[in-house]
């Protein structure tokens, strides 16, 4: 029995042919009844294998299904209930993961090719059986090189995998976004491997994990623009030759009225709510109702590079109101009447009138940014992102007094991720705060020298 600070654990040591074997459990009780079963066996003259030290009759499915096949077979469950983005990551999660289950390291072939054929071909129920002759015989290898499923029932083995797959193949540690997103994937993998009976039990840590896995959601401060930021950089954009209008009034789209990337791509003209020209109140309003992220076509059901999707973290037929301030409904108006469009075409188009290229939008971006901010600021996080137009503007709300409710309804997210979100961002409120403060805090003044 082990007391540490936080749990004590009991293990059950046992020696088979010179070897000592060892398996931890959470409770005394659970231990007792292992090691009992352990003596039964023996006493029964039952055979233990030498590959796991239990005995044969403990054996479970676990020590004969091979992990890669798990692995493949636990995609092909998930594939047609999920997006295409969603697809992306298990992919993206199970790569490092069977690496680090590998018996071995390849030396055929290196690691980048490695995981590449298993993230592009091995997880990827649309290409796996388009796979070329090469990464046809890394697949094979993998196949024969990867640990049983049984791996996943010894504590040590599961932080050692933990371990590895948190590493980049340059030998740094992954960010820890990507971490805790990985160990997510994972534990429904595992859960999916008990309902199958393959594993007994769930031995995957519990809980948020270490301090060094710790990430914050909370937006950087740094990454905000000020007014005259965004007019010179919505500017530039404005003035480019090439498709500048189009991508102004996306962007402008994104800093007035708060919308993710893949939700002003999706707009429809029919959606756009404007007051008549000659109105006095020129305030209008965006309906909101779909999103069009962009995976790459090799992960959508239509060979699309964009797959259509409802809103986010909501109802798929739900739809969310957003209020178009009269700034952006010029620019939305004067838009509309120059593009002639009409309900039932996208708002902003590509070039051919498709939807407009994700690789459009960044690379017009990076170009304004490096025209616009002196070399200081362009190396800073200053709008570093294209999302953080959106940032800009949630944060400018809050900023301007809007209850977070209404952001929240605004913005489609719930109130305690926006808190916790824009929570550092907010100011210019500070001196009704401590006038609030000061006033409920204020005990009444000594009549004299002696009060006390």
């Amino acid at each position: 029995m082990y007391e540490g600070k936080r749990k004590t654990t009991h293990t059950v040591r046992w020696e088979l042919e010179g070897r000592e074997w060892r398996k931890p459990f959470a409770t005394g009780p659970l231990a007792e009844s292992f090691r009992s079963g352990l003596l039964t066996a023996a006493r029964k003259g039952e055979a233990f294998s030498l590959s796991t030290g239990l005995p044969v009759s403990y054996q479970s499915r676990a020590t004969s299904e091979n992990w890669y096949d798990f692995a493949v077979q636990f995609v092909d469950h998930i594939w047609d209930r999920t997006s295409a983005n969603n697809r992306r990551n298990v992919a993206k999660a199970l790569t490092p993961i069977t690496v680090a289950l590998l018996r071995s390291k390849p030396t055929m072939f290196d690691g980048v090719d490695l995981r590449r054929a298993l993230r592009e071909y091995a997880f990827n129920k649309n290409r796996r059986d388009q796979a070329p002759p090469e990464v046809a015989v890394i697949l094979r290898w993998v196949k024969r090189n990867t640990l049983a499923m049984s791996a996943w029932e010894d504590e040590e083995t599961v932080e050692a995998v933990l371990r590895a797959a948190g590493t980049k193949l340059d030998g740094k540690p992954a960010a820890p976004s990507s971490v805790r997103r990985n160990k997510r994937i994972l534990n429904v993998l595992i859960e999916y491997a008990v309902k199958k009976k393959v594993l007994k039990e769930n031995l995957l840590p519990k809980g948020k994990g270490t301090a060094a896995s710790k990430t914050s959601s909370a937006v950087d401060k740094r990454s905000l623009l000020s007014v005259g930021q965004a007019a010179a950089m919505l500017g530039w954009v404005h003035a480019r030759p090439r498709g500048g209008r189009r991508l102004h009034t996306f962007f402008a789209t994104m800093y007035y009225a708060g919308a993710r990337p893949e939700e002003v791509v999706a707009i429809d003209v029919g959606d756009v709510r404007l007051p008549a020209a000659d109105a006095e109140d020129q305030w209008g309003e965006l309906l909101i109702h779909t999103a069009q992220p962009e995976v790459g076509r090799t992960w959508t059901d239509t060979g699309e590079v964009r797959d259509e999707r409802g809103l986010k973290g909501r109802a798929a037929d739900d739809m969310r109101t957003v209020p178009c301030r009269p700034a952006l409904t010029r620019i939305l108006r004067a838009h509309i009447e120059k593009e002639g469009l009409k309900p039932g075409d996208l708002l902003i188009q590509g070039e051919k009138g498709g939807m407009l290229a994700g690789s459009v939008i960044r690379r017009a971006w990076r170009s304004a940014r490096k025209e616009v901010l002196g070399a200081h600021e362009f190396e800073s996080p200053l709008a570093r992102r294209v999302y953080d137009l959106r940032h800009t503007c949630l944060t400018n709300w809050l900023n301007a007094g809007v209850p977070p409710a209404t952001v929240a309804e605004w913005a489609g997210n719930s109130v305690p991720v926006l808190l916790a979100t824009y929570a550092r961002c907010v100011n210019g409120q500070l001196d009704d705060l401590k006038k609030r403060i000061e006033d409920a805090g204020a005990l009444p003044h000594p009549a004299g020298p002696e009060a006390v």
